[in-house]
C-alpha cells in the first residue's frame, strides 16, 4: 500500500507532465507561432519563452503592479478631480463635509479607472509589440500631476480638467513623435553609459519604493534633519512628519515581509522555484489578513475599518460616474494659457519618464539592438502615446511603462503574453478590486528590492575608466532615486555630460591634443545622435537630397555600447568569462534571446 506522501508525489509528478504536454501543444500551435514562442517553428522564436511561464511570469508582475489600484486613485483623489469647493473656502476646503464625500466617490472611480486602463493598455501592448512590459498609470507621473500642477484638491495654477486636456493632446504629440522616428532619435541621442545607467537608477528607484512605507516593507522613511532617517516603527509611531518616534525597527509587518517576502523567496530563487515571487506575494498576503494580528493590514482604526469593509464585499464593480471624459475644451482667455502651460510642463518631463522607462525594461529583456534601437519601437511609442490619451479620457494621468515589469521579465517573461496575462489580471480585478486592492505593500516591498538586484547588476556595464563618463553615469543613477523621478534623473545626468565634456572638449581642442585629461584613450564615442544611421528616414531622406555627394560616415559604435546590449540577466551569466573588462568585439544581434533558464 503506498504512503499518502508517494500518492500526492506521482499525483503531483502526472499533473506536472500533463501541464508540459500541454504546454509544448500550444508552443507548437499558430497561436505560439503568433508570439514566437520556443519550438513554434518561427524563423525568429525567443529560446526559453513557453506558454505557462509567460502566464506566470504575467501574474508575477501583476502581483508586484497591483498596489497601483489603491495607491494611484488615493493619489489622484487628492486633486480633488471634478470636485470643487464651497465659494469663499480657503483652497483646498480643509475639513469641508462635502468635499470629503465627494473624494470618496472620485476614489472609487479612479479604482475602476486604473483598472481598466492598465488591463487594456497591457493588451494592447502586449499584443503589438510582443514585448513582457505591463503598462499603467505612471507612479511618479501621478504625483506630479496632483502636487505640483492641479495641486492638493485643485489648489495649484491648473484645474484638473485642463490638465486631462493638455494630456490629451500631448499623447497625439507623442505618436507624432514616434511615427517620424524623433522619440527614437531621443533615445539614441542619449550617451549608451547613460542609458545603462538609467537601468541602474530605476533598480534604485525600485529599491527605494520597495523600502518605503506607501509602496513596501517600511524600512526607511523621510527625515527632518536628514534625507531619510531609518523607520520600521509601527504606522502609529510616525509623528507630523513621518519620522518615527520610536519603535525603530519594530513593525512586526517589516519583519514578515523581509523574511518572507524576501530571504525565503531569494532562498527559493536560489533552487529555481517556479512562481518563487508569487508564493511569497501570497504568504505575506494571507498571513496579513487576519485582524486579530500585529501584523494585520487590517487593523482597528478608521483606515483599517474602512480596508477591511472594502474587503468584504470580495466582489465588487463600480462605475465611473464623475472622471469620464470630462475635458475642457473650452480654452479661451486664462484657459489657453493654462492649457499652454500643462502641455509643456508634462512634454518635458513624460517624453523623458516614459521613453526612458520604456527603453530600460526593452534592455532588461536583452531585446535592444546594437543601433540602441528595439523591435517594433515604433509600434511601442506609438501604443504607449495612444494609452496616455485614452487615460485622459478616463481622468488618470499619464500612462507609462511599468518598472515593475522587471518582476515578471525575472520570472522568465520573454513575450507579450506577460503583458497579455497582466492586463486580463487587471481587468479581472475590475470585478475582484476588494481582493486585490487589499495586498499589503510590505508583500510587495520585498520583491521590488530584488528586482532591484537584478537591475542593478547593469553597473559593471558603465564605462568607469574614463571620468567624462563616470560622473554623469553616477549623476544619474544616485538621482532617480534621490528625486523620486526617472526623468529628472536623466536630465541631470545630461546636463553633466553636456557641460563636463564640452569643457574638455575645448581644452583639447585649444592645445591641439597637446593636453587631454587622464584615461583620454578610452572614452566611450559619442555623436550626439547625428550619425547617419542615428538619424529619423525623413531627416536621412533630406541629408541625401541636400548633399548627395557626401561621404558615408562610418557607423563604428563603441564597444562598451555593444556590450551593453545584452540584458542583465545575460550580463550576469556571463561576466565571468569577460574578466579583465576587457571590451570584445560582438556578432551582430539576434532576436534568438540567449536567456538562462529561470525554471
Amino acid at each position: 500500500m503506498l504512503s499518502l506522501p508517494t500518492i500526492f508525489r506521482n499525483g503531483f509528478e502526472k499533473t506536472k507532465e500533463k501541464l508540459s504536454a500541454w504546454d509544448q501543444r500550444i508552443n507548437r500551435s499558430t497561436f505560439g507561432r503568433v508570439f514566437r514562442l520556443e519550438g513554434s517553428g518561427h524563423p525568429k522564436s525567443i529560446r526559453g519563452a513557453a506558454f505557462f511561464r509567460e502566464v506566470r511570469a504575467g501574474l508575477t508582475t501583476f502581483a508586484t503592479m497591483a498596489y497601483i489600484i489603491a495607491v494611484n486613485s488615493a493619489i489622484l483623489s487628492d486633486s480633488g478631480g471634478t470636485c470643487e469647493c464651497p465659494i469663499g473656502t480657503p483652497p483646498g476646503c480643509p475639513g469641508d463635509a462635502a468635499m470629503t464625500m465627494c473624494q470618496t466617490t472620485l476614489k472609487r472611480d479612479l479604482i475602476t479607472a486604473t483598472s481598466a486602463l492598465a488591463g487594456l493598455a497591457s493588451i494592447l501592448f502586449g499584443f503589438l509589440t510582443n514585448l513582457p512590459v505591463a503598462l499603467g498609470p505612471g507612479m511618479g507621473l501621478n504625483a506630479y500631476f496632483t502636487y505640483q500642477v492641479v495641486g492638493w484638491r485643485g489648489s495649484g495654477h491648473i484645474p484638473y480638467r485642463i490638465a486631462l486636456t493638455a494630456i490629451f493632446v500631448e499623447g497625439f504629440i507623442f505618436m507624432f513623435l514616434a511615427l517620424t522616428g524623433m522619440r527614437q532619435w531621443l533615445v539614441r541621442m542619449i550617451p549608451a553609459t547613460i542609458k545603462t545607467a538609467c537601468g541602474v537608477g530605476i533598480g534604485l528607484f525600485l529599491t527605494e519604493i520597495g523600502l518605503s512605507y506607501s509602496a513596501g516593507i517600511g524600512a526607511i522613511t523621510g527625515g527632518f534633519t536628514t534625507p531619510l532617517a531609518i523607520g520600521g516603527c509601527p504606522p502609529e509611531l510616525l509623528d507630523g512628519s513621518a519620522e518615527c518616534k520610536g519603535g525603530i525597527m519594530t513593525n512586526p509587518a517589516m519583519w514578515i515581509g523581509i523574511f518572507v517576502g524576501g530571504i525565503f523567496v531569494a532562498f527559493l530563487m536560489a533552487f529555481k522555484v517556479k512562481s518563487a515571487i508569487i508564493i511569497g506575494i501570497g504568504l505575506v498576503s494571507v498571513l496579513s489578513w487576519p485582524r486579530n494580528t500585529s501584523f494585520t493590514y487590517f487593523p482597528y482604526t478608521p483606515e483599517g475599518e474602512s480596508r477591511y469593509q472594502f474587503f468584504r464585499q470580495i466582489v465588487a464593480f463600480h462605475p465611473i460616474e464623475t472622471t469620464l471624459a470630462v475635458q475642457q475644451w473650452n480654452l479661451e482667455g486664462a484657459s489657453g494659457a493654462q492649457f499652454a502651460l500643462a502641455l509643456v510642463t508634462f512634454l518635458y518631463v513624460d517624453i523623458i519618464d516614459c521613453t526612458a522607462t520604456l527603453y530600460s525594461m526593452a534592455k532588461f529583456c536583452g531585446v535592444v539592438e546594437e543601433d540602441g534601437d528595439f523591435p517594433r519601437s515604433t509600434v511601442a511609442y506609438c501604443t504607449d502615446a495612444a494609452c496616455i490619451s485614452i487615460g485622459s479620457l478616463l481622468g488618470c494621468s499619464p500612462v507609462t511603462a511599468f518598472i515593475e515589469s522587471g518582476a515578471g521579465i525575472a520570472e522568465g517573461g520573454r513575450t507579450g503574453l506577460t503583458a497579455i496575462s497582466t492586463g486580463f489580471c487587471f481587468l479581472i480585478s475590475l470585478f475582484f478590486a476588494p481582493i486585490l486592492a487589499s495586498i499589503p505593500p510590505w508583500a510587495t516591498g520585498a520583491t521590488l528590492i530584488l528586482v532591484g538586484c537584478l537591475m542593478i547588476r547593469q553597473v559593471t556595464n558603465i564605462n568607469w575608466q574614463y571620468i567624462g563618463d563616470a560622473v554623469p553615469s553616477f549623476v544619474t543613477l544616485a538621482f532617480m532615486p534621490f528625486s523620486y523621478s526617472v526623468a529628472y534623473g536623466l536630465i541631470a545626468g545630461m546636463l553633466v555630460y553636456i557641460v563636463l565634456n564640452t569643457m574638455i572638449w575645448a581644452v583639447v581642442q585649444f592645445t591641439s591634443g597637446k593636453v587631454t585629461p587622464a584615461n583620454w584613450e578610452s572614452k566611450q564615442v559619442y555623436s550626439f545622435g547625428m550619425a547617419k544611421r542615428d538619424m529619423p528616414f525623413w531627416v536621412r531622406f533630406i541629408r541625401c537630397k541636400l548633399f548627395p555627394d557626401r561621404p558615408t560616415e562610418g557607423i563604428r559604435k563603441d564597444g562598451i555600447e555593444l556590450g551593453d546590449c545584452d540584458s542583465t540577466i545575460n550580463h550576469g551569466s556571463r561576466s565571468a568569462s569577460a574578466e579583465g573588462n576587457q571590451i570584445q568585439v560582438l556578432r551582430p544581434h539576434h532576436i534568438d534571446y540567449d536567456h538562462p533558464s529561470l525554471d
